[in-house]
């Protein structure tokens, strides 16, 4: 990997962490709208932000409080979901694994560490997936590929 990827996944790294401090009443808990996880579509145009997202995801999860469900499941989930996004066939379709895994995945943990219903977690986690990648995520794949890259 060249010097300059690895500084990009740093950084994106870095922004997901600080993203998730500044944010921090939404970024955790049963309702949550994680708004670094907009970052995860950019796996879609290059792998090496897979480690960024992940590593971000494992120190906001660790500073989040949530304990270590939170920090080994929830962080494995959003590498899978950066590993799974960079494979899809287009950019529309990049931000559906983060909502689909997190909203199924993430629910799991959190709703009985919160006492809520399994399927409300569901749909409450993955509405806020949907805005942090969708609303947040795509424009800013779209203004990286424009800028950055040439996806082959």
């Amino acid at each position: 990997m060249s010097s300059i990827r690895i500084v990009r996944a740093s950084l994106i790294a870095a922004l997901y962490v600080v993203l998730c401090i500044i944010f921090q009443p939404i970024s955790f808990g049963p309702i949550q709208v994680r708004i670094a996880e907009a970052f995860v579509v950019l796996t879609f145009l290059d792998p090496a932000f897979i480690p960024g997202i992940y590593v971000g995801a494992l120190l906001a999860n660790i500073i989040g409080g949530l304990g270590a469900w939170d920090i080994w499941f929830g962080s494995l989930l959003t590498l899978i979901a950066g590993i799974i996004t960079w494979k899809m066939p287009n950019e529309y379709l990049a931000p559906l694994p983060p909502i689909l895994i997190n909203a199924f995945g993430v629910s799991a943990y959190i709703a009985p560490l919160y006492g809520v219903p399994y399927f409300f977690s569901v749909l409450w986690v993955g509405v806020g997936e949907a805005i942090a990648t969708y609303i947040i995520g795509l424009p800013i794949l779209k203004i990286f590929k424009r800028n950055f890259y040439k996806r082959s």
